[in-house]
């Protein structure tokens, strides 16, 4: 749309620029719609929290009914984040055929089959079973909910919204925590079952609460289907003039001539997915190129920095400190899960005052120093024979203390970020994409801690996965430009060059100020 006028007050200017003097000369509060949306859409993310929080208890109890190895035990926890890669790269295409709303549903319906799955189980295959249909269910809710999220949010308020999907992980995780403390008092052969059938409750009431949802506009607009997307911005966004200017950034993005009024037109759509996928990762333009660095870089740094081993196997990492009581165990991991969740709900009222690369780069940071202690604490207690009250608090504490500075930035920064950044055609794909890294990096973590810290002790583990995220925060540092406050289309202009982006931010700010004042001196005028 740019060359295109529109009329403010005496002065012309582009539509971009009116959109920049729009959301900073007012400062509109939350939009009520787009938050029941973003908070509908998310709810479903939250039973991927609930997994991964339960498990670490339930494999507890598993382990002692079904009498499996550690190595059964990591292939158990793991593999629903690489069975949750099929699900992922699955439903980015399903979200462009059926739309973003019917994607989440799907993944409702299939997560619901796999907790009964799971909790019914009577043997180690049958389990697995469950936990491949869970983990394709799961694939489909995050990818489904952070574009639908990123997709139906003003720019004013996106990191707010979009933070949704990581806030309802960690509400998950919080519940996983309490639902093992309070089964732990019942039967092993009934306790670990009810924890993993629970799962399932959520669901069913899921599935009626996202037909409440609109469709994603950006959706509706690649299908031709103006007038509804107008409906859904005019909803969503403040004012009708701000719909207007965001309907066109989206006509233009999809190829849709500005002239292209009508409720209904028709699209010149690709044949297949597969020219999609091409383009983004065999041809892909500079810009593209640069998006897929970080995009990878910021998936793969999140989990390989070993959230997951703290957060799955945290009864374990205790035990190794020094407390040998199951359930001082269990209820210490719910302060884990507590303190997570508090932290990311700070977060999300300061993702968008403080910016992502700000919050990232404190928060990746702070990961390196608790992660470092940790393993510092750790290795006191390994190597010494008496109980070391001071270093167990410490270890406790570096704990608490590591979730807390994932929670606040990097934990929900990564899936804000890779939806802002990918051009509208190859939004779906790109999230996918983020997905798939995200759960394949989780899952080998997952699957391997076990085995990592018995072969360079437990200490050493997390000495490694300090020196991963500092490699992490100097990679973010480098590569990764600020997206805040950008509309998703102005963020595609940030990348292209992958350590000379600021010059092009510090002139997408001057032109903001420039149009600002232009802006101003038409009213005034």
């Amino acid at each position: 749309m740019a060359g295109s006028g529109h009329e403010n007050g005496a002065v012309s200017i582009r539509p971009a620029d009116n959109l920049a003097v729009f959301e900073v000369s007012k400062k509109p509060k939350k939009n009520k719609f787009a938050l029941g949306c973003a908070m509908l859409a998310s709810l479903t993310s939250m039973l991927l929290g609930y997994d991964i929080g339960v498990m670490s208890g339930a494999i507890i109890f598993i382990k002692k009914d079904l009498k499996i190895s550690d190595f059964q035990i990591e292939i158990l926890v793991g593999v629903l984040n690489l069975y949750c890669l099929v699900g992922s790269i699955v439903a980015g295409n399903i979200a462009d055929w059926i739309g973003r709303r019917y994607t989440i549903l799907l993944a409702n319906v299939i997560i619901f089959v796999g907790s009964l799955f799971m909790g019914f189980s009577v043997n180690y295959a049958f389990l697995m079973v469950g936990r491949f249909i869970a983990g394709i269910g799961v694939g489909f809710a995050i990818m489904g909910a952070v574009l639908y999220n990123a997709e139906i949010s003003p720019a004013s308020s996106r990191g707010f919204l979009t933070s949704f999907p990581e806030v309802c992980i960690n509400v998950g995780i919080l519940l996983g925590y309490v639902s093992n403390y309070a089964f732990s008092k019942l039967p092993t052969r009934i306790g670990w079952r009810l924890m993993l059938g629970a799962g399932a409750t959520p669901s069913i009431f899921l599935v009626f609460a996202v037909l409440l949802m609109p469709e994603s506009p950006r959706w509706l607009v690649m299908q031709g289907k103006l007038g509804e997307a107008k409906v859904v911005l005019e909803k969503t966004l403040d004012t009708k003039e701000e719909a207007q200017l965001r309907l066109n950034d989206i006509k233009e993005a999809a190829g849709i001539p500005q002239d292209s009024t009508g409720d209904v037109v028709v699209v010149q759509k690709q044949t297949n997915s597969n020219g999609l996928w091409r383009e983004l990762l065999l041809h892909p333009t500079p810009t593209v190129k640069h998006i897929l660095i970080c995009t990878v870089g910021i998936h793969f740094f999140q989990q390989s920095s070993g959230v997951d081993a703290v957060v799955v196997y945290s009864p374990r990492i205790f035990e190794k400190a020094g407390i040998t009581s199951s359930n001082e165990q269990l209820l210490t991991t719910v302060a884990v899960g507590i303190c997570k969740t508090i932290f990311i709900l700070v977060a999300t009222f300061l993702l968008d005052k403080s910016g992502r690369r700000a919050l990232l780069l404190i928060s990746t940071g702070g990961m390196v120093v608790s992660l470092a202690t940790l393993g510092f604490s750790l290795t006191i207690i390994n190597h010494s024979d008496a109980k070391l009250t001071w270093a167990i608090a410490l270890c406790i504490t570096m704990v608490l203390s590591f979730v807390a500075f994932f929670a606040i930035g990097m934990g929900p920064i990564a899936g804000i970020y890779t939806s802002e950044i990918f051009p509208l055609k190859l939004r779906a794909q790109g999230i996918s994409l983020g997905v798939a890294v995200n759960r394949v990096t989780s899952g080998i973590i997952a699957m391997t801690f076990l085995s990592l810290y018995k072969a360079i002790t437990i200490g050493g583990a997390f000495f490694l996965f300090a020196g991963i995220a500092a490699v992490g925060w100097l990679f973010f540092y480098i590569c990764l430009p600020e997206t805040r406050g950008k509309t998703l289309e102005e963020t595609e202009r940030l990348f292209g060059n992958l350590v000379g982006w600021r010059e092009v931010d510090k002139k997408m700010k001057e032109d903001t100020t420039k149009g600002t004042t232009h802006g101003q001196e038409g009213s005034d005028g």
